[in-house]
């Protein structure tokens, strides 16, 4: 098949279409390149690359339409990002989602990529249970608090991509991912940047939210998920959770575990979590399950360790 990855030089994307080119089908990657340029992950998949601005439509406009699969991934993502320009986090994530709904075509298959954050209001006004299934209510406790704002994009893309797909007859799939981690993730996420403070031999070891629960999912089981969905029919028009279910993980013993792994043992100091952060997030997978057969892989030790040298090869 021919397989276009909107956003494919980002995290997620890169490993998507590592798999997808393994599997023998033919990758065209799109992206801004906001992470840089200098890629030589990127440069070794050895496939077609564009340098395009998604939030303008003359970008797909040069596009040809003979895709097959269509995996939307591009968005403005990280904490960080979102607070500090919440309104470009808006701006950015629902220009490229309505952009990409008018330019595919009813002979294409579409994936986009949403996150636990569309729901994340709900787990802390206590209305959503955890683990959480795919049908809750999708709450947003304060619109004006600018952490929101991502969650808000992904709120409106996961609408806009049911309806456009039903109103265009194309067939569309929601994934909603959860806590995806791996190498080549940046620096804004739990798990790479207790890596990378652990090489900077960080004594005291600040570790924030100890108290926090989450289910960590490597990113290679993240992309057997995306791409079983893509392969199966049962999964058009739906909204599917990806993640590993597998284990919940304190926070506290995450900062443990990565300090094992390093060899370094500094005085630990805990403080609370950022405003915002829920305190407890699992994945109900038992739909993911029910459509695919997914059965996640890559253990929270295995995964961490091949993540922490990845990150130490990288920095060194």
């Amino acid at each position: 098949m021919k397989c276009l990855l909107l956003g494919g030089a980002g995290f997620i994307g890169l490993h998507l279409g590592r798999r997808l080119v393994a599997d023998g089908h033919e990758v065209t990657v799109v992206d801004d390149f906001s992470r840089g340029r200098d890629d030589p992950e990127l440069t070794a998949l050895d496939v077609r690359v564009i340098s395009a601005d998604l939030t303008d439509p003359a970008s797909f406009a040069a596009l040809p339409c003979d895709f097959d699969h269509v995996y939307l991934l591009a968005a403005v993502v990280g904490v960080r990002n979102v607070e500090r320009d919440p309104s470009r986090v808006v701006r950015i994530n629902t220009l490229v989602v309505l952009n990409t709904l008018d330019w595919i075509t009813s002979g294409q298959r579409l994936f986009f990529a949403s996150t636990s954050e569309t729901y994340a209001g709900g787990v802390s006004a206590g209305l959503v249970p955890v683990p959480t299934a795919e049908n809750v209510p999708l709450v947003v406790e304060d619109v004006a608090a600018p952490r929101f704002a991502y969650g808000i994009s992904k709120m409106l893309g996961e609408a806009a991509v049911v309806h456009a797909g039903r109103a265009k007859n194309v067939p569309v799939v929601v994934g909603r991912f959860h806590n995806v981690y791996g190498p080549r993730m940046g620096a804004d996420h739990v798990i790479p940047e207790l890596c990378l403070r652990a090489l900077r031999r960080e004594d005291p070891f600040l570790v924030y939210g100890t108290d926090q629960f989450r289910a960590f999912c490597h990113v290679d089981d993240a992309v057997e998920a995306v791409v079983r969905l893509m392969g199966v029919d049962a999964a058009i028009g739906r909204i599917v959770h990806i993640g590993d279910d597998t284990a919940e993980t304190n926070i506290g013993e995450l900062a443990e575990l990565v300090l094992k792994i390093s060899g370094h043992a500094p005085a630990v100091q805990r403080a609370a979590a950022p405003p915002g952060s829920v305190t407890r997030r699992c994945p109900d997978l038992t739909l993911l399950r029910s459509l695919t057969g997914y059965q996640p892989a890559v253990s929270l030790d295995d995964g961490v360790r091949q993540t922490f040298a990845w990150y130490r090869t990288h920095i060194s």
